[in-house]
């Protein structure tokens, strides 16, 4: 579905171009202008919509628990990052490059399931799955759907593809890396079946204890990850708050939480954080940005050759 979604609005993203063309061509504009233009303007409406995310979440800025300032140059470059990231993700990954698995016979490091976040699906993981095949890890990818259905709804499906890349790979215990809401996705289904076939979960900008941003968004997913009130001295939403009261410790401490300290999606940057699991914070990298990040890939790909059955 979120294929046809994202394919859906590359086409009206390029009937905008085309009108604008046509309008600037009315005011004389040569071929070329007038076509550069109107993708000019697209590429502007888009930039608007990332630069919306940030101004959405400045106000949390600097009221984390552990605030990290950065430079007006990082800041520059940071906005920049997550723009391609959101550009190539949407725009390419997402519609066209859907996929299910990679797998490498040869492989020391246990297999790992990728889970996407909200509004997204296997194209997501596209540079990840990159950087996964280089280094020889077996992986699969999940579409999760209902897009706008429950957390609770995602387990299942979790659950389900666990037992087949156990099965696939002979493999007893796997790793998944979950991006945002994946976490979540994740979380619930160790809450539902434990630890058991689970050596590790590594999730990427996930919003733990919610996000003030899914108050914009829409979806029961949405309103389950939902931060109540303002900056620091709100609340997790009432779902969240019964999934921490029924975790077990050892399915947190099979958590490693990798999130930013100016994350543009989750605010409170802080909601990253999880108490009772490994927790490694970086600078500068925007959401959609963390699995395109090189040096994330790579902490990722350490955490998988280091994990223990």
């Amino acid at each position: 579905m979120i294929s046809r979604i994202s394919r859906t609005l590359l086409l009206i993203q390029l009937g905008i171009a085309i009108l604008f063309y046509f309008l600037l061509r009315h005011f004389d504009w040569p071929i070329a202008p007038a076509a550069l233009g109107g993708v000019g303007i697209v590429l502007l409406l888009r930039a608007q919509i990332t630069a919306n995310s940030f101004f959405l979440t400045w106000p949390y800025r600097g009221r984390t628990s552990n605030p990290v300032e950065i430079t007006w140059l990082q800041i520059g470059k940071l906005f920049l990052r997550e723009f391609r990231a959101t550009m190539l993700c949407s725009s390419w990954a997402m519609p066209f490059l859907r996929f299910d698995q990679f797998t490498y016979p040869d492989t020391t490091s246990p297999p790992v399931l990728l889970i996407h976040g909200y509004g997204c699906n296997s194209g997501y993981w596209r540079w990840m799955s990159l950087a996964l095949r280089e280094a020889h890890i077996t992986h699969y990818a999940l579409d999760m759907e209902p897009v706008f259905g429950s957390i609770d709804g995602y387990a299942p499906l979790v659950d389900a593809a666990v037992r087949r890349v156990q099965a696939e790979t002979g493999q007893q215990k796997i790793v998944i890396v979950a991006h945002s809401m994946g976490g979540l996705a994740a979380r619930a289904y160790l809450r539902d079946h434990g630890t058991t076939h689970i050596a590790r979960v590594i999730t990427l900008g996930t919003p733990h204890h919610g996000t003030a941003i899914a108050n914009f968004g829409i979806g029961i997913n949405c309103g389950e990850m939902n931060w109540l009130g303002r900056y620091e001295e709100g609340r997790s939403s009432e779902w969240l708050q019964k999934l921490a009261a029924t975790e077990e410790a050892e399915a947190l401490g099979a958590i490693v939480s990798i999130y930013s300290h100016h994350d543009n999606i989750i605010s409170p940057q802080s909601s990253a954080h999880l108490e009772g699991a490994w927790n490694i914070p970086v600078i500068g990298i925007g959401h959609v940005a963390l699995a395109l990040e090189p040096a994330i890939q790579e902490m990722v790909i350490e955490l998988i050759h280091n994990t223990r059955d």
